[in-house]
């Protein structure tokens, strides 16, 4: 049997709109391998079978019941009478639904169809609540006068929904009539509008059930909807209680996963694969570039183990007052950058995207509407049940005429894979592997950037569309990065696109079985600009075995600072870097940065601490956000640099990585605005050291070797 989460139950609602329905459109995710059922049980219709094949009939509720721990509903289906229900109680807590001080609820709510039986229930509680049932007439009325003062009037355009941990597409089909599917189902040809809040959405359709209702003459307090919605994820009954207030949904389970479900053993069989092709298959396709890496490697543990730091020489120095001096010459400075980069600048368009709410409905809305190719390049493809998602859209896609390509780092993901969220529902079951969940059945093309000496590994994470939008920035494809962390993306345009576009060329093909033969050839070619000829000065910046541009363009901005230095970043291990921030701080440059409160390593959460505390010693103003910030962007008196490279030795020396930087005052700007300044405004500035204790210490030690 299959159980589901409640979804989003943290989402409060105002008393004066929540009688509306906490849930008009919303699904869940999960899928689970169903249970082995003997030959004579009388459960026809196992969980998933909806979402597995076409369900063209609309279910029709012909009884409800509402228990004190379980709900029942028996309802027409393409086969006969099926007698469904499941349990609320687990599911529902109705001491959150108790009115607070501010007059807030909590929801919104999902329960799933947990069994379909041929067999009336042999039991049903004592004194239920019997609602009165209405047809889907009722609500196809109801909802046509909601969403005509909700959705945009032009046509093929529609509007997404946030609804607690989904995104809905809402839109007018082509005969006119209402529809509203996950946002992974969106039609290709139709485009968003905009993006609006349940809140919103709630208080513009709270008089309009009111009104509906008293209009039709019913009085009923509460109230069992037959929606007419048919297919995978669709919400055939909603029941709402006037009285509580509450509103909850039943949708179909999703349908369960094929292949092999993940295990810790299989895992660690991909890991020793994968070790073993970096080592052995590797270094026959890549021994340029394998010993290349070797090389550069042991130079700067060698070069890290002889040199001192030199923090403590600045203790005798004291701490200015914030210098009156203008900012640097960004002019000169970008000439500067073309000296040290040894490149020009590009130009493009930025919209930078904070937080996965944000980024993954843009994200989903371009591929979604791809008609030539995604090309993705990520550290980190997870095997959670959002990434699955993900998966399905892309597989969609290609079986559509897409070409879809991807390219993972292969430890990346693998270790990834083991590693799950724990706001991951428990029934969900991952698959064993993520390529192969890609590939199978699919025109997907997919390989994996191979990892010689375990310690370099490709961090970009970019996405290209059609040769037309690129995405890059701080984010995988996972949980976490939709739901839990605090991160940003930016969505470019313009010649910065045929940038990336090169830059992913060149990786795949090293990637390939040519190896370092296929990466010269396609260094070689020459790549046709697709790009619209738009935007401003934007400068991309690597890091790669041998080339540390990204640590050489920071540092140097440290160093031109006159007035501020903002700095957002989950792992401060680089000491000379610690250095450079502290010696611009007794120059009287005003230096903050912004830390997690909480960490996703432990070796440099401990490491952060230290840092920190150095930080603070030398009168750089050091902020915690509270939760998780994966966030990597910095603004060095007008100049901002963002995208995939931590503050530590993998990223400024070892990993290939991917900034973005400009000097464009309206962009700088713009991520002051949408990061910074409300960030700053959330975090907590640190006033006194954290505690130390000696394992910090050699956690330091590690951190300052190995991340």
């Amino acid at each position: 049997m299959i159980v589901v989460r409640i979804l989003g139950g943290a989402m409060a609602f105002r008393t004066r709109l929540f009688p509306l329905l906490l849930v008009l459109v919303t699904a869940g995710c999960t899928s689970q391998q169903p249970e082995q059922v003997p030959e004579d049980d009388d459960l026809r219709v196992l969980p998933g079978r909806f979402a597995d094949e076409p369900v063209t009939k609309p279910l029709v509720a012909v009884e409800a019941y509402i228990g004190s721990d379980e709900f029942f509903v028996a309802y027409e289906g393409e086969d006969g009478l099926v007698y469904s229900g499941g349990n609320w109680s687990n599911r529902v807590d109705l001491t959150a639904l108790k009115q607070g001080p501010d007059g807030d609820y909590a929801g919104p709510f999902i329960l799933p169809l947990e069994y379909h039986s041929a067999k009336r229930w042999e039991k049903l509680p004592e004194k239920p609540i019997v609602p009165r049932l209405l047809s889907s007439k009722y609500w196809s009325r109801f909802i046509d006068e909601v969403f005509a003062t909700v959705l945009p009037k032009a046509e093929m355009t529609g509007i997404v929904m946030h609804f607690g941990e989904e995104d809905y597409f809402l839109f007018n089909n082509d005969i006119n009539n209402f529809e509203a599917r996950l946002i992974i189902d969106k039609p290709d040809n139709y485009i968003v509008a905009e993006t609006i809040d349940f809140m919103d959405f709630i208080e513009r359709a709270q008089p309009v059930l009111d009104r509906f209702l008293k209009e039709e003459g019913i009085e009923d307090r509460r109230i069992v909807f037959s929606t007419g919605d048919t297919g995978t994820y669709s919400l055939p009954f909603i029941f709402i209680d006037r009285d509580i207030p509450i509103g909850i949904f039943v949708r179909y389970a999703p349908a369960p996963a094929d292949g092999p479900a993940a295990s810790k053993a299989s895992q660690i069989a991909q890991s020793t694969g994968h070790v073993a092709q970096s080592h052995l298959g590797g270094l026959v396709s890549r021994p340029v570039s394998s010993l290349y890496r070797l090389l550069f490697v042991a130079k700067d543990v060698a070069v890290e183990t002889v040199t001192p730091s030199w923090m403590v020489t600045l203790e005798s120095e004291p701490i200015p007052e914030l210098s009156e001096r203008p900012a640097m010459d960004l002019d000169a400075w970008e000439e500067e950058l073309t000296r040290i980069t040894g490149h020009e600048a590009t130009r493009g368009t930025i919209d930078y995207l904070v937080d996965g709410e944000d980024f993954f409905v843009r994200y989903i809305d371009a591929i979604s509407t791809a008609t030539q190719s995604v090309d993705i390049r990520t550290y980190i493809f997870d095997n959670d049940d959002f990434a699955s998602r993900i998966r399905d859209l892309l597989r969609r896609r290609s079986d559509e005429g897409v070409d879809v390509r991807i390219l993972l780092d292969g430890l990346g993901t693998i270790v990834a894979t083991g590693a799950d969220d724990e706001s991951m529902p428990a029934d969900y079951q991952a698959p064993q592997s993520v390529r192969e969940s890609l590939e199978s059945g699919s025109a997907i093309s997919v390989r994996q950037s191979k990892n010689p000496w375990l310690v370099a590994g490709d961090h970009v994470k970019t996405t290209i569309v059609d040769n037309r939008i690129a995405f890059a920035g701080g984010m995988n494809i996972g949980r976490e990065y939709r739901y839990v962390w605090h991160d940003l993306m930016m969505e470019l345009r313009g010649p910065v696109v045929d940038v990336l576009r090169g830059e992913f060329e060149r990786a795949w093909a090293h990637a390939g079985p040519m190896g370092d033969a296929g990466y010269l050839l396609s260094a070689v070619q020459r790549h046709d600009g697709n790009s619209e000829d738009v935007g401003f000065p934007l400068r991309v910046l690597h890091t790669r075995p041998g080339d540390a541009e990204i640590f050489r363009a920071q540092r140097a901005a440290i160093r031109s600072a006159r007035k501020f230095i903002y700095i957002q970043n989950a792992y401060f291990t680089d000491d000379a870097m610690l250095y450079e921030l502290a010696k611009a701080r007794r120059r009287g440059v005003d230096v903050r940065v912004i830390l997690p409160l909480v960490g996703n390593h432990g070796p440099i959460n401990k490491s952060n601490v230290l840092a920190a505390n150095a930080m603070l010693e030398h009168g750089v103003r050091v902020f915690v956000y509270p939760g998780m910030s994966h966030i990597k962007a910095a603004v060095y008196d007008g100049w901002a640099c963002m995208g995939s490279a931590n503050w530590d030795k993998l990223s400024f020396r070892t990993n290939k990585e991917l900034n973005i930087a400009t000097s464009h005052a309206p962009y700088v700007d713009a991520l002051l605005g949408a990061v910074f300044t409300p960030d700053f405004g959330k975090s907590v500035e640190l006033t006194e050291p954290f505690p130390v204790r000696w394992s910090d210490h050699l956690m330091e030690v590690v951190a300052d070797y190995l991340l």
